[in-house]
């Protein structure tokens, strides 16, 4: 009889329970339409890999329908995220809005010396560029319409590819985005350019995140301070808001950027899952891919509202002088996340000229 009362109230509680987490609104989806939504303007992507060890690369072009030419966008990786598996989704998402993208290495392995990064990063990219206009089969690329993007290590790189790009022979970078860059500081001291030089008509965005334990908000901070030449109308310095209103919650970790999708497998595998094997990395923020899907999945509005919403509306300002209202101006349409099941909008972007 003890036992029998034991499992009914046990039942109820587990019910009760259940039924509580049921009722937890989820986030928003990917919009169907416009910035940072579903609607593509190619149903394909041509891949090709090229070059070796730390000058390796990838270009990503457009196809069904094949544009005759494309903007370029360089997508540059954090640390250990040689392989484009852990960017594959937003990468897909770049480029079936019909641009070019070119994914450099610049790592031959995790032993790579800083001191490297940027002479890699861009050795990679001017025989990117030579080998788009030289070599037969690929979409021409639009050298007026370049755009870079970076997370952590790579949102250091996106920027130092902006103030050198054009003592390099490199097209000029017309928008760049940071995101959650990091390290330049001890004990990291990873090398960063003179961002004086990045060219005052530079569109650009320097992102952190609130739950970003590994790399803070301090280079993002450089970034926007340093960047002198380029007046405030043109730049913003955002920060990502977790929001845990419903499950799964938004969580603006140092993760958040990553948004995997196994098509961009480069063979490699996953990084993440041999350091945990080996007994590598102290904590779960510093893995290259986010692999804590039970907690924060691996694409979700902190992408679609966020990162892609405004690294597409910023390209489109830099390229096409549209959509600048969703990049640049502590805007509405710029903070807004998206709302909840139940109708309770996401929590804003912070947006602000003085970080």
């Amino acid at each position: 009889m003890i036992f029998r009362t034991v499992l009914i109230i046990t039942s109820l509680m587990f019910g009760v329970s259940l039924r509580s987490v049921q009722q937890l609104p989820s986030p928003p989806p990917q919009p169907e339409t416009g910035l940072g939504g579903k609607q593509q303007a190619h149903s394909a992507v041509l891949k090709n890999r090229y070059g070796k060890g730390a000058k390796e690369y990838w270009i990503y072009e457009p196809d069904k329908p094949r544009p005759t030419t494309a903007p370029v966008v360089i997508f540059l990786h954090g640390w250990g995220g040689m392989n484009p598996l852990y960017y594959g989704a937003w990468i897909d998402h770049i480029v079936r809005r019909g641009n070019i993208v070119i994914y450099p290495r610049y790592q031959a392995s995790i032993l790579t010396r800083r001191e490297d990064f940027i002479p890699n990063t861009i050795g990679a990219l001017k025989d990117a560029f030579t080998l788009l206009q030289t070599e037969r089969g690929h979409v021409k690329p639009d050298l007026t319409k370049v755009a870079a993007v970076g997370h952590s290590l790579g949102g250091i790189l996106a920027a130092s590819v902006g103030a050198l790009a054009s003592e390099s022979g490199l097209p000029k970078v017309r928008a760049v985005m940071s995101v959650e860059p990091g390290l330049t500081r001890s004990p990291a001291d990873i090398p960063i350019a003179d961002l004086k030089k990045i060219p005052r008509d530079t569109l650009l965005l320097s992102i952190a995140g609130d739950r970003d334990t590994l790399v803070d908000d301090q280079d993002a901070k450089r970034i926007f301070y340093e960047s002198t030449q380029i007046p405030l109308d043109n730049k913003d310095f955002i920060k990502l808001i977790t929001d845990d209103h419903g499950r799964p919650g938004l969580i603006a970790s140092h993760r958040a950027p990553t948004a995997p999708l196994k098509d961009y497998d480069n063979g490699d595998g996953d990084l993440s899952e041999r350091l945990r094997g080996s007994g590598g990395g102290s904590s779960q923020s510093d893995r290259p891919m986010r692999s804590d899907a039970s907690r924060t999945p691996a694409v979700d509005a902190l992408d679609y509202y966020g990162l892609w919403k405004l690294f597409d509306a910023l390209s489109d300002a830099a390229f096409y002088k549209k959509n600048r209202e969703y990049a640049l101006g502590n805007t509405p349409q710029q903070r807004y996340m998206g709302k909840w099941s139940d109708g309770v909008p996401v929590k804003e972007l912070v947006v602000t000229d003085r970080p």
